[in-house]
């Protein structure tokens, strides 16, 4: 299986990056793994003008990144979504990438599981839930399948998912794949 992981995280080498490499050491096991950090990337917010519709490529009017993030895409079988969790929602650097799925192409895409991965300063037990809410929304709507989610709390200074099972947990859900 061809996975893509779409990591979020503005940081170098923070939780989130730690979160990704563990779970790419378990799924390159059996699979291949390839990340894209959006943080190398330079992807617009999406304008919503709908000209990527009225295009028989499906191509959009913007010309930045997103274009290499859709080839990606257009290889893989299955999608992770990693980020680190500001102010309730994904990072700001992965919302501008999951916005530019608006683009019919995505209707090209074989992509049919997904899993995610989420790292949280804060201990509430509702900090995931407005993310949880959209994946949920993008499954439905998309018919994937829900691989596995992993949710690190109270991870606010770099390094501190290692303090936790979050690790473990990204790790064996590669590995399970």
């Amino acid at each position: 299986m061809n996975i893509l992981v779409l990591s979020g995280s503005p940081r170098k080498g923070g939780n989130t990056d730690m979160m990704v490499e563990a779970f790419v050491r378990g799924a390159s096991e059996k699979h291949r793994v390839e990340v894209v950090s959006v943080r190398e990337y330079r992807v617009n917010p999406c304008k919503g003008c709908n000209v990527c519709f009225g295009r028989e490529d499906h191509e959009c009017c913007q010309d930045d990144d997103m274009a290499r993030v859709y080839q990606k895409m257009a290889e893989a079988d299955m999608l992770v979504v990693a980020s680190p969790v500001y102010f309730y929602g994904l990072s700001a650097q992965l919302k501008a990438v999951v916005d530019r799925f608006h683009n019919p192409i995505r209707d090209t895409f074989h992509i049919k599981k997904m899993a995610l991965l989420l790292v949280g300063a804060a201990t509430l037990p509702e900090l995931f839930d407005s993310i949880l809410a959209e994946y949920r929304l993008c499954l439905n709507f998309f018919k994937i399948e829900d691989m596995g989610r992993v949710l690190a709390y109270g991870a606010k200074e770099k390094g501190d998912v290692a303090k936790g099972d979050a690790l473990k947990e990204a790790y064996e859900l590669g590995k399970r794949l």
